[in-house]
């Protein structure tokens, strides 16, 4: 065989190796533990989402769930679960976001007109560790007993990663998962869901931007002052009916998901659904890629599911901007 050859074969075979690597990995994904959100010494994932080798993690702790949560003493600060970080810009509080983030309503785009509040709800759990201003490894409980500091929060250290020098996403590779606090190049979270948003009393529940879908609509628990849960029903057909997924007809992970929140009101004092990070993102979504609740990409196959506006898709992968037009009518 010629050098020529050998050197052809060798890649040929090493490409396929890798292939069948990367396949083995994303076959034994099962839970969170492997994806790049698990930053504990167990985490498995070969490279980061931009291509940079060793997922950033700590040597320090194989825990997983401490990153974001803690059982006792998170920052209630806003309505998400036990959070075991510091909430808002360097982690000053959910007041500093009304000032930290640029929003994307400073565009001043003239499509731009739904009603937007400040930045909080669940979005502001996420950007505690995408917004780029605290170390990802600084949380306020510590593995352990005797860890617990609130006011600064505190270090598991050990932390080390391609996309990470000191902690903090983008310092030494500027990549996507650093949104920075200049929020006006991102989708907009923290605003009001259809445009105009949800006319509850003349046309029940339609959306009042034809540019957007209707969202299906739940009764929240009767302890919740909120009274109702919003949500695109992405197993269901045009009258919003499901027909597959984890819970057919009712919200679950596999749906975007839609917010209300007590400072969003709208027609009949009803608390209008918002868009938040939360929508389009699963924190524990260990199927689609950077966690998307419905995949985005993806060839059309033969088994087809169809989602509330009818584009069909194939479950396992997606379809094309499956996730986009879910809510968006194009």
């Amino acid at each position: 065989m010629k050098r020529n050859q050998k050197i052809l074969v060798t890649a040929v075979l090493s490409a396929v190796s890798a292939l069948v690597l990367n396949t083995a990995i994303a076959a034994d994904a099962n839970s969170i533990k492997d994806t790049p959100h698990n930053l504990g010494a167990g985490n498995l994932v070969a490279k980061t989402p931009s291509g940079n080798p060793i997922a950033n993690h700590s040597t320090n702790t194989a825990e997983i769930c401490v990153f974001c949560h803690t059982p006792h003493g998170g920052d209630n600060g806003a309505a998400v679960p036990i959070w075991n970080r510091k909430l808002g810009p360097n982690g000053a509080g959910v007041a500093a976001a009304l000032t930290g983030y640029k929003r994307y309503s400073t565009l001043g785009t003239t499509t731009f007109d739904a009603s937007e509040a400040p930045i909080g709800s669940v979005s502001i759990a996420c950007l505690s560790c995408h917004d780029g201003t605290q170390a990802i490894d600084n949380v306020i409980n510590l593995p352990g007993s005797g860890g617990y500091n609130y006011s600064t929060g505190a270090q598991i250290g050990g932390f080390v990663g391609g996309d990470q020098s000191g902690g903090k996403l983008g310092d030494a590779n500027l990549i996507v998962q650093n949104l920075t606090t200049d929020l006006s190049n991102d989708h907009p979270v923290s605003m009001q869901f259809g445009g105009g948003g949800i006319n509850v009393t003349a046309v029940a529940n339609k959306t009042v931007d034809p540019d957007f879908w209707t969202p299906s609509v739940m009764n929240a628990p009767g302890t919740s002052p909120l009274g109702k849960l919003w949500y695109l029903e992405v197993n269901g057909t045009a009258g919003n009916t499901g027909v597959g997924g984890l819970q057919p007809g009712s919200r679950d992970r596999e749906d975007v998901i839609l917010y209300t929140r007590n400072d969003v009101t709208g027609g009949g004092g009803v608390f209008q659904p918002t868009v938040e990070c939360g929508s389009c993102h699963d924190p524990h979504n260990f199927k689609n890629q950077t966690f998307l609740r419905i995949s985005n990409t993806g060839a059309v196959g033969a088994a087809l599911t169809a989602n509330n506006f009818g584009l069909t898709y194939t479950k396992a992968t997606g379809g094309p901007s499956g996730l986009c037009l879910t809510c968006h009518n194009k």
